[in-house]
């Protein structure tokens, strides 16, 4: 599966995690080879789980899945700029990409905030790109802020 594949797979998982009430970020974990290892979106109500952010569960998933809790040679593609919480994660699983839509100002930690990848205690920086997709992921984002307003 290609960038562009996976980021409508993520997009589709945002707007699914948006019809169960949930903040609108969905996420898909590839193999090295391009195979999904894993897809999903967020589900912190629905869990009730504050940890249970799109990109935590398919690492969680793919990890299960693979039996390895180092995800070497995988990329994440996600919708919204990772938290400090999730940039972690991707730095402990060894993720070796990480491509997301919209730029997160207030929460993100990856291009703002404390730039987790570019901490000196961070271990393992993936390469990242962000901007596919950027505006629909964002207008979701928008849409599903606005109507709770």
């Amino acid at each position: 599966m290609n960038d562009e594949d996976a980021m409508a797979l993520a997009l589709g998982e945002a707007e699914a995690a948006a019809a169960r009430g949930e903040v609108p970020v969905g996420a898909v974990l590839l193999s090295g080879s391009g195979e999904i290892l894993a897809a999903d979106g967020n589900r912190i109500r629905e869990r009730r789980d504050p940890t249970a952010h799109a990109e935590i569960m398919v690492i969680r998933a793919a990890a299960a899945r693979l039996g390895n809790e180092r995800l070497t040679g995988a990329a994440l593609i996600v919708t919204l700029e990772p938290c400090a919480m999730c940039a972690g994660a991707i730095s402990l699983a060894r993720l070796s990409r990480l491509l997301f839509a919209a730029e997160d100002p207030k929460g993100g930690a990856v291009l703002n905030g404390p730039r987790f990848f570019e901490g000196k205690t961070c271990h393992h920086r993936p390469h990242v790109a962000s901007g596919l997709r950027e505006a629909e992921a964002a207008a979701l984002l928008r849409g599903f802020f606005k109507a709770r307003r």
